[in-house]
């Protein structure tokens, strides 16, 4: 039976780490800190805008006020807003995924910890708006993803259910836990905890086993 599907962005749908990283190195040079390499930076990213700075200055063994991170969190969006999508791609295989299970039925929609009108930018950006019924961010609501109600307002939002979760990280199977739907785990993504080891429902390495990680869930 057909139903939603509810995806992260960031190392999930999109390989968006390469952006990331060039905006997280200009607001640690605005700190006057080393830059943090791009492998390092994948692990680092998931919670939002903010934390993935405050792991970037924990990383150079540096913290700042909150004042300090604010306008840290500015500097970084300020490039990233203008280069969001310079090497950001879909991974591989997903848009002929994605094409396969819509012709079944399937809804697709988006819960980032990225700020809504930046998951939205990036998104239209790379001409795959057209996929999603729902796009929601961090900010969209007062919670935001590993809470469960993020993905239960974006179920709302985008029509109904029933809904399996796909997501690269703790804070994905946890938010999907927290609201009762399953889970498919990538192994591809952005994480500090490898994925096999969270436990998802499915765990898939490459969007070639997608349709099968789904119809088995279904």
């Amino acid at each position: 039976m057909a139903g939603l599907l509810i995806f992260d962005l960031d190392g999930t749908l999109v390989e968006t780490a390469p952006d990331l990283a060039a905006a997280l190195n200009v607001a640690m040079a605005a700190e006057g800190l080393a830059p943090i390499p791009l492998d390092q930076v994948r692990s680092l990213v998931g919670a939002g805008v903010r934390a993935l700075i405050e792991r970037g200055l924990k990383v150079n063994g540096a913290s700042v006020s909150p004042a300090r991170l604010d306008a840290l969190q500015k500097v970084f969006l300020d490039h990233y807003g203008a280069h969001i999508a310079d090497l950001s791609r879909p991974y591989p295989g997903l848009i002929a995924g994605l094409e396969r299970l819509r012709g079944e039925g399937w809804r697709f929609a988006v819960a980032t910890n990225k700020l809504e009108a930046y998951a939205r930018q990036l998104i239209d950006e790379l001409d795959m708006n057209h996929w999603f019924v729902a796009i929601t961010g961090g900010d969209t609501f007062p919670f935001k993803k590993p809470d469960g109600r993020h993905l239960a307002e974006t179920v709302r939002l985008a029509g109904g259910g029933p809904a399996i979760m796909v997501g690269d990280s703790a804070t994905d199977v946890n938010a999907a836990r927290d609201a009762g739907l399953p889970v498919i785990g990538v192994s591809f993504g952005y994480t500090d905890v490898p994925m096999k080891d969270l436990n998802p429902d499915v765990l898939i390495d490459h969007f070639d086993a997608f349709h099968a990680a789904v119809t088995r869930l279904a």
